[in-house]
């Protein structure tokens, strides 16, 4: 049965948050980017709670609301999980991890202050994921390139993926901030095309897509 995915635009660059049911009383959220308290409402709203907080890699704009949704759902102790590679961008590193990928970014070290200020306090991960972990429903798949720990959550029996920023519709992930690799990132493409084509694709930014319309575009 199709689950009644639910997606939140969010933060100054629209990041895709998603909220995937797991079963009828716990969720997963998925990149919870920014603007935690409309998160958290949406959660709320669905009559939920929050078992996974699942981090596709650890770019700021994936990961700001962290503190904020782990926060409200700390009776349920939601477990927070990004790929090893990604695991500085958590816990005691994360300000400078983040100072180096904005600087890049943005030309100035500075924005810190706009997208991840000193008040954030970012816990550190509570599980640091491999190629082929699972968790919950979801199977792990690695997909260096974009980041070094970038990776995408398949949930095999319904047929869907959170691709993060390796692959969006018609188009794929930006190799030129620190980690990056162009090399890699075009291996993790062709690996994705090779996988069922009617999988559906849930993308970090814009529009959701299948595997079969963004490996027919002949992108790589």
């Amino acid at each position: 049965m199709k689950k009644n995915i639910e997606c939140l635009v969010v933060g100054p660059v629209a990041t895709n948050c998603w909220i995937y049911p797991i079963n009828e009383k716990e969720a997963a959220i998925i990149d919870p980017g920014a603007e935690g308290g409309a998160i958290i409402s949406a959660v709320e709203k669905l009559d939920l709670t929050v078992k996974y907080i699942l981090l596709t890699h650890g770019h700021f704009d994936h990961i700001t609301a962290v503190p904020q949704v782990a926060k409200a759902f700390s009776t349920a102790n939601p477990l927070i999980a990004i790929h090893r590679e990604d695991g500085d961008y958590l816990g005691e590193k994360a300000h400078a991890s983040a100072r180096v990928s904005i600087k890049a970014a943005m030309g100035d070290e500075s924005f810190i202050n706009a997208f991840l200020p000193s008040s954030i306090i970012m816990p550190p991960a509570g599980r640091l994921l491999e190629e082929g972990d699972t968790i919950g429903p979801f199977t792990v798949i690695h997909l260096p390139g974009h980041t070094p720990g970038s990776i995408a959550f398949w949930d095999r029996e319904e047929g869907v993926l959170f691709t993060g920023d390796t692959l969006f519709a018609d188009g794929y992930g930006r190799t030129d901030l620190p980690g990056g690799d162009e090399e890699k990132l075009f291996a993790s493409l062709k690996r994705l095309f090779t996988m069922d084509p009617g999988i559906r694709v849930y993308p970090g930014h814009d529009e959701t897509t299948t595997i079969g319309m963004e490996a027919a575009r002949g992108m790589i």
